[in-house]
């Protein structure tokens, strides 16, 4: 098929190369404007257009997508199908009809639950054991549209968003080229999602990475997975932030408040949680200060009893 394909983070990779394995033309590339980026704010080029340069694919990154103009732009080139992978814009109707088939998405969550911008991390921080990925027809709703292709993954219990990322970037690839055949053959059947069911998985914020203390240890973990690299899991003390980086479910929980430490000999440093369950923190960093062990946190701060979110 004659595909235009608009993606732009590496999660879009997988999914182009499998495109390109399964001998369907990609026409174009539409990725997101190069955006400056790290401390010292260089232009961090997207991931698919390094694709593209690579495969000597034509690379378009407009600033706006719902001014008629990359429509306009991409109506010359007939293409059957737009593919759209992580591009990271909402779509108007003017793409989404500009091609016979129309627009086909790649999203990382087994639909209507995990709608959004960030399924893999929510699904982490929800302490989901499955996820999956669906190939969607698009509409202009967001992740509304009828599914063509599920297939599922389990997570897991040492997968980070990182990790979950791959693995399903990987299997979205796949269960495209799957969903493709079966849209050429004329046996694809759509199925409604079902709006009770459906669930958000809405763009990170910082304020999502606080740890609340009053948490069970075990879901305070489940964030602390899904929200690596970023936001983070993260908390306070004398008013100055701290990073839990690396951390386990305590099997010994003392009776004390959310959020009060106590150490763990040899181990690391034992938090407090909801439900009479308590946390081992065993790497973590100060605001300021490079990351550290929790024993070595221990050993400076010179306190037998103190308390997070303080």
């Amino acid at each position: 098929m004659r595909i235009v394909f608009l993606g732009t983070p590496a999660f879009s990779v997988p999914s182009l190369d499998a495109l390109a394995a399964a001998g369907h033309g990609v026409l174009a590339v539409v990725c997101q404007p190069d955006r400056p980026a790290g401390r010292g704010h260089a232009l961090r080029v997207p991931e698919t257009k390094r694709w593209a340069k690579g495969h000597g694919v034509p690379v378009l990154q407009p600033e706006k997508v719902r001014d008629g103009r990359l429509a306009a732009e991409l109506a010359p080139l007939v293409p059957d199908l737009l593919v759209v992978v992580a591009y990271g814009r909402i779509l108007g109707t003017d793409l989404l009809t500009l091609a016979p088939h129309g627009a086909l998405n790649v999203h990382a969550s087994l639909l209507p639950k995990y709608r959004g911008a960030a399924p893999i991390q929510w699904a982490l921080a929800e302490g989901e054991r499955e996820t999956g990925v669906t190939i969607m027809q698009m509409d202009e709703g967001l992740d509304t549209g009828d599914v063509l292709l599920q297939r599922a993954l389990r997570i897991a219990p040492d997968d980070d968003s990182a990790a979950l990322h791959a693995r399903l970037g990987a299997l979205g690839g796949a269960a495209l080229v799957e969903a493709l055949a079966l849209v050429e053959a004329g046996r694809v059947v759509p199925v409604r999602q079902d709006p009770a069911r459906a669930t958000l998985a809405p763009i990170l914020a910082k304020e999502h990475g606080r740890v609340d203390w009053a948490m069970p240890a075990p879901r305070i973990l489940d964030r602390l997975r899904g929200f690596s690299p970023w936001p983070g899991a993260w908390t306070t003390l004398d008013g100055k932030l701290v990073k839990v980086l690396a951390a386990a479910v305590e099997v010994h929980a003392p009776a004390r408040p959310p959020g009060a430490a106590f150490g763990v000999a040899g181990r690391g440093l034992g938090v407090a949680c909801g439900g009479g369950t308590a946390l081992l923190v065993t790497e973590l960093q100060i605001e300021g200060k490079r990351r550290q062990s929790a024993l070595d946190f221990l050993n400076g701060l010179k306190r037998d009893a103190f308390t997070f979110g303080t």
